[in-house]
């Protein structure tokens, strides 16, 4: 009886678990970007290490050319990442729960960044290649009231948009799993960290401020 009652109560932990898991981030089971600066430059430590052991940010990025919601292309890197302090996330547009109320946070944290939003790049990377066209990222960015110059929706087809995605630590097997973490990072000074989807966006709002600020010695 021992044994069936301790049995049972590990299921129990495991559904609980998996439930608490499910919730936060649509059921998915893949790692988020790394809580601690990378001293590479890339949110390394949820993803794997390029083959070839360089540590160029342009190289473990890519240059992928993706498209914006405007039709306008972009190579990954060199437009829409390099010198910028970002914000990262994944969506997709058919997402009727976490996606639009996580577009509806980052659309706060603009607001509280106030004058000093123009300073940040929003990138919101689609999860849903094959369905979200540029055309239908920009009716997405109309219908959350969030198109602006300083917030870019990029797509692909599926081999760009995974390979990356990949490179973020977002392996997705489908749209919905998708990680809803947040990454952000001051690209030329090699800062990244991730946050909560959850966090108020005064708090969000907060660390990207930090990231604008010059770093010391430099």
């Amino acid at each position: 009886m021992k044994a069936l009652a301790l049995i049972l109560l590990t299921m129990c932990f495991c559904v609980i678990s998996f439930l608490a898991f499910s919730h936060e981030g649509h059921g998915q089971t893949v790692p988020a970007a790394a809580e601690a600066p990378a001293a590479s430059g890339m949110p390394a430590a949820s993803v794997q290490q390029p083959a070839s052991g360089t540590h160029d940010a342009k190289t473990w990025f890519t240059d992928t050319p993706l498209q914006d919601q405007n039709g306008n292309t972009l190579r990954f890197y060199s437009d829409a990442l390099q010198n910028r302090v970002v914000l990262l996330n994944v969506i997709y547009t058919s997402c009727n729960d976490a996606c639009p109320l996580i577009t509806q946070k980052l659309k706060q944290v603009r607001e509280v960044l106030g004058d000093k939003a123009d300073g940040v790049t929003f990138i919101s990377l689609t999860s849903d290649p094959l369905r979200d066209t540029p055309a239908v990222l920009k009716a997405y960015t109309l219908k959350q009231g969030v198109d602006g110059p300083h917030w870019l929706f990029l797509t692909g087809d599926k081999a760009q948009m995974d390979l990356v995605l990949g490179r973020i630590g977002q392996i997705v097997p489908t749209p919905e799993q998708h990680s809803t973490q947040l990454i952000v990072g001051d690209v030329a000074n090699k800062r990244w960290s991730k946050i909560r989807p959850d966090a108020p966006a005064a708090a969000i709002a907060q660390r990207l401020q930090l990231l604008t600020m010059p770093v010391a010695g430099r």
